[in-house]
């Protein structure tokens, strides 16, 4: 299976970025108008609790559902195991949480797929996932016995 390009994942990035602000808007709508009478601490504090929840499950839902947002869609690509199985809940959990991580160190875990060897993200290294280019083929655990 081969490893999706390292400009064909930034560019998907860009467009899971940008749909990823679009998820949380809409989920914002309802918890800001309810949200009014809050304290202010606490409030901002399970917001950020709230948003973190909705990504991951966003995220966790589309990879273990198909391996593929809309922007992997797209961009033809699908998140799978090192051996090119469907992800697993705790494999998609866990790239979650990694990537995550990533993100909060200023991009480092996708910045990481510059000097790996393989050009792996860091959250697919350590989740033992990767993108691989879709090419129309169903995943192993898809197929029909």
């Amino acid at each position: 299976m081969p490893l999706a390009s390292l400009s064909r994942r930034a560019l998907a990035l860009i467009y899971e970025a940008l749909l990823l602000c679009a998820v949380l808007a809409a989920a914002l709508l309802p918890i800001v108008m309810l949200a009014r009478t809050a304290d202010a601490i606490v409030a901002r504090s399970l917001l950020q609790i709230y948003l973190v929840a909705v990504a991951a499950t966003y995220f966790v839902w589309q990879w273990r559902r198909g391996g593929q947002t809309l922007p992997l869609k797209t961009w033809h690509m699908r998140v799978v195991t090192r051996a090119g199985s469907a992800l697993n809940l705790r494999q998609a959990m866990s790239r979650f949480v990694f990537a995550l991580a990533g993100c909060l160190l200023g991009g480092f875990g996708f910045l990481w797929a510059l000097v790996d060897r393989e050009g792996l993200f860091l959250h697919d290294r350590l989740a033992g996932t990767r993108i691989i280019k879709d090419e129309g083929r169903r995943m192993k655990d898809d197929r029909e016995p």
